[in-house]
């Protein structure tokens, strides 16, 4: 196991430097990994074999499996075709061109009739591509996630491009597909089978387990000029076209302010307050010290001794900006720079909805080209609405301020009724930005989680003999009840992000981590009463999830799902691999325990192991849904993208303290010892690949 691992990591680490198609040439489909590949394949019957596993149906089903999978992989290697068919509007064409150049012909013409790009209502973001085709007479329709088979051959909708062509993949592997899928069901049916009949290892893990409980257990600033809070709320509620979706002005402020600083809020303004000081009072905004630039070079380039400097020392040091920044951190910094640059300039306000004479609605900003059919009192509205609303401010007439951004929203909704959302999904998301500013929360869950924790090691027994402390007993019940607490209202936050974008919030890497968050706390409340330090670990462990969810983005904005992620399979297979690694955490920090204290190692062992089987399972049909929802997608189940191989690498590395488990006489240090390492794996599978390996699965 452990050369394989090697070998899976080295060639992630190639696959950044080389690219994938190096990589799958030179490592993944070289001639020594397969062969090793089949040695591990032929380890499996071995075993099946020499330990007659065919008593043990469990065990017969999931080694079968690992061989029936490893065939299909080495079928879909040899026997399998994969391509891409490039069409243009009522040309037939049957030669499909592979990655490495060569092409191979369709028994068939392929025609298509037209392409047709859908956006979603009011924007340009893609909702859905569709190619109408016509295939021996047979009439076709190919989307994302929609795929048409004919003679054994599938294709998917891959690209298009801006003359009405269409890109699709084409698979044909029924040979293959048909072998791994056998070897899925059988690793799904095993691990079920594993669950369920009392002669499993877990089985007795589970009846053995004791009740036992286990011992682990500035100076302010005087705020710039803005709005009054009821002003820069009715702002907020305006309608704005921003990022490629209609939504509340609120949104963008959040962002905005999240850009700048790090923080939805600044100085106890809120978001919308931010917003409208600079675009009312940019001048005095200029020189407030409120955006936070990274890296310590740039930094003594700016001339800054802290981490935040003002709009007019970026101005001061404008010639640092230009198109070739190689540093990311001078990126980051000339990204801010232009972002007050649209807002004070109003780029950014897409406010104000137009119907040409061709019935298309856009959105404007106060700078934008109208069209040219706009009648008077329209033009004159939009080129001077912020004018007039700049007067009111100098004036400090802020009612009939009030009145102007209310009148804006009705103009709004009765320009672009058809489009905007519903009232409901409005409601939710400026309920859902009201809720998430701030790292407070993750600040105080970890805070929580660190005293429970002390607390639980200062009162545990010191031997197994010695009951359990009142301290820790109200310890627990107090840490049960914060997590509960907790949990309960990040499912809120899910119901209404959920809500808000219309699609389960599963795709990026926020969303996963607000996932695993609520994964954490539902394992920890399903096992307080067995493992009493569950709530003090969950506490910690949920703070820093939220902490990393804060710095992925703090919060980015709901945005419209990509096409290809407008797929049930995503969100089941997020759901099952966030809810594996919530256990691994839960496995890692135990383990830390026990090597803290002793005493617990035994019994710590008992319950890892009963947080590992499930974990490793649910990692197991993870990454077998995500290979089913890959096939849908694009034709192929399996790409070595660093994602899948570090998933891949991380099972692995778990399997060996299952195994290690069920030998007489092992070593329980070294099963703790492993449980830490191997939560390194989980590190790198999940914030390795996305900041460093890169991939088609990272969240960038």
């Amino acid at each position: 196991m452990v050369p394989v691992v090697i070998i899976l990591a080295v060639g992630t680490i190639i696959e950044k430097y080389h690219g994938n198609a190096f990589a799958v040439d030179h490592v993944y489909n070289s001639w020594w990994f397969i062969l090793l590949l089949a040695v591990i394949g032929v380890a499996c019957i071995v075993t099946i074999v020499r330990n007659k596993l065919w008593h043990t149906r469990h065990q017969l089903m999931l080694y079968s499996s690992a061989v029936v999978i490893l065939l299909g992989g080495g079928l879909t290697t040899w026997t399998g075709q994969h391509g891409n068919l490039v069409l243009t509007e009522g040309t037939p064409n049957h030669l499909c061109t592979m990655d490495d150049g060569d092409s191979f012909a369709l028994p068939f013409d392929v025609t298509l009739q037209h392409f047709e790009l859908m956006t979603y209502p009011g924007s340009k973001a893609p909702m859905d591509f569709i190619s109408h085709v016509t295939v021996e007479g047979d009439e076709a329709v190919i989307s994302m996630n929609n795929i048409y088979r004919h003679k054994g051959y599938r294709f998917y909708q891959a690209d298009y491009d801006m003359q009405g062509g269409s890109t699709l993949s084409v698979a044909h592997d029924p040979l293959g597909i048909a072998v791994t899928y056998l070897g899925y069901l059988l690793a799904i049916a095993g691990l079920v089978w594993m669950f369920l009949t009392p002669k499993s290892h877990f089985r007795r893990l589970l009846r053995a387990l004791p009740l036992v409980l286990m011992l682990m257990a500035s100076t302010a600033q005087a705020a710039p000029t803005t709005l009054p809070r009821q002003s820069a709320e009715k702002l907020g509620q305006m309608y704005v076209l921003y990022k490629g979706r209609i939504c509340p002005l609120q949104t963008l402020a959040k962002d905005f302010s999240t850009k700048l600083c790090g923080n939805a809020t600044y100085q106890g303004l809120t978001p919308e307050q931010v917003l409208s000081g600079w675009l009312f009072y940019s001048t005095e905004w200029f020189d407030e010290p409120m955006i936070k630039i990274k890296g310590s070079e740039l930094r003594h380039q700016l001339g800054m001794e802290g981490r935040y400097t003002s709009f007019a020392n970026l101005l001061a040091h404008q010639d640092l900006f230009g198109e070739h920044m190689l540093s990311k951190d001078l990126r980051a910094a000339d990204e801010k720079y232009n972002l007050i640059k649209m807002v004070t300039g109003s780029e950014l306000l897409k406010l104000y909805p137009l119907t040409d004479s061709t019935g298309k609605l856009s959105w404007y900003s106060q700078n934008d080209p109208l069209p040219l059919d706009v009648n008077d009192d329209e033009y004159i509205f939009i080129r001077k609405q912020l004018s007039y609303c700049q007067e009111l401010v100098v004036t400090g007439d802020f009612t009939t301020l009030d009145q102007v951004f209310e009148k804006t929203a009705e103009y709004q909704r009765k320009q672009a009724a058809a489009v905007l959302p519903s009232p409901t999904r409005i409601r939710a998301e400026r309920i859902y930005n009201a809720l998430t500013t701030g790292r407070w929360l993750a600040l105080l869950s970890i805070t929580l989680g660190l005293l429970s924790f002390a607390i639980a090691l200062y009162s545990s027994p010191r031997d197994k003999s010695t009951g359990a402390s009142r301290l820790s007993i109200v310890g627990s019940k107090v840490s049960t009840l914060i997590v509960a607490l907790l949990t309960l209202f990040l499912l809120v936050i899910m119901l209404l992000r959920w809500i808000a974008g219309g699609h389960a919030p599963m795709a990026g890497g926020f969303d996963s981590m607000h996932l695993m968050t609520i994964a954490i706390g539902i394992v920890a409340l399903c096992t307080a009463r067995r493992y009493h330090i569950a709530p003090s670990i969950a506490l910690m462990a949920m703070g820093f999830c939220l902490m990393v969810a804060m710095m992925s983005g703090s919060n980015p904005p709901i945005t419209h799902l990509m096409p290809v992620l407008s797929s049930p399979l995503l969100t089941l297979h997020v759901m099952v691999i966030m809810i594996a690694y919530a256990l691994f955490i839960f496995a890692m920090l135990g383990s830390v325990a026990a090597l803290l204290r002793p005493t617990l190692r035994s019994s710590m062992e008992r319950t890892n192991l009963l947080l590992l089987y499930p974990a490793v399972a649910l990692l197991a049909v993870g990454i077998i849904i995500g290979a089913v929802w890959a096939n849908i997608s694009w034709g192929n189940y399996w790409s070595w993208d660093p994602k899948e191989v570090w998933a891949l690498i991380t099972l692995l590395l778990y399997l060996y303290p299952l195994h290690l488990s069920a030998q007489q006489g092992h070593s329980t240090l070294r099963f703790h010892i492993w449980c830490i390492a191997a939560f390194l794996s989980v590190v790198v599978t999940y914030f390795g690949v996305n900041l460093l390996l890169g991939g088609m699965h990272a969240y960038n």
